[in-house]
């Protein structure tokens, strides 16, 4: 996934004191012997202190806090796909392409990402700025197409696009600025398109 952004592992991995106060906090949620249900949390911790990607070194350090075996983690991490195997931009876009999304439009949405970045989707930009990649289902299905972006910002949804308002999130996020997430459109939240057509009025309809 990385094109030509060069990377190292590391060879070695710790908790920050703030996120290893979060990771006891979660495996005190379990009962006695269950500790190991905390695996996929503590891989998301390790993951958003690591600029978004899993090293092994990672996992190790996981494995040892739930007394699991390490390849019981590298099982995890291998299986679902919100977990990073490997380094990723500083922006991940994640372009929704399962069917509802792909019905309405994804594929100029993935276009055009790849021509303002100048980069294949699955690729990273040169520089570290931007990784692109075709995901499964996001769950914004009434929304489409949407894709997912995460950042030091956190995880946003950007629905409703179009390959120009696509372009211009990338233009916004490329200056430095985080764009509104949310429909890109003129909709509120996943009202219809046309506008409300019930409960227009409290205590019924006029």
């Amino acid at each position: 996934m990385t094109g030509k952004l060069h990377h190292s592992t590391p060879e070695s991995f710790a908790f920050t004191a703030q996120n290893l106060k979060r990771a006891q906090e979660i495996i005190a949620k379990y009962p006695g012997g269950k500790q190991q249900s905390a695996v996929m949390p503590l891989l998301a911790i390790a993951q958003q202190q690591n600029a978004n990607w899993l090293p092994k070194a990672a996992m190790d350090v996981v494995a040892e806090m739930l007394g699991m075996a390490p390849v019981r983690v590298y099982e995890v991490a291998t299986f679902y796909s919100m977990y990073n195997l490997e380094p990723v931009g500083k922006h991940f876009v994640q372009v929704c392409t399962t069917t509802p999304c792909w019905l309405r439009g994804s594929d100029d949405v993935v276009k055009a990402c790849e021509k303002r970045l100048n980069i294949k989707c699955g690729t990273t930009t040169p520089d570290g700025q931007f990784t692109v990649k075709e995901v499964e289902c996001l769950g914004a299905c009434v929304n489409a197409p949407m894709v997912q972006i995460v950042n030091d910002k956190g995880d946003h949804f950007y629905e409703d696009l179009t390959a120009e308002s696509m372009t211009k999130i990338l233009d916004t996020l490329a200056a430095g600025e985080q764009p509104k997430p949310g429909p890109q459109s003129a909709r509120k939240s996943s009202e219809p398109l046309s506008g409300i057509t019930t409960l227009k009025s409290v205590g019924g309809s006029k």
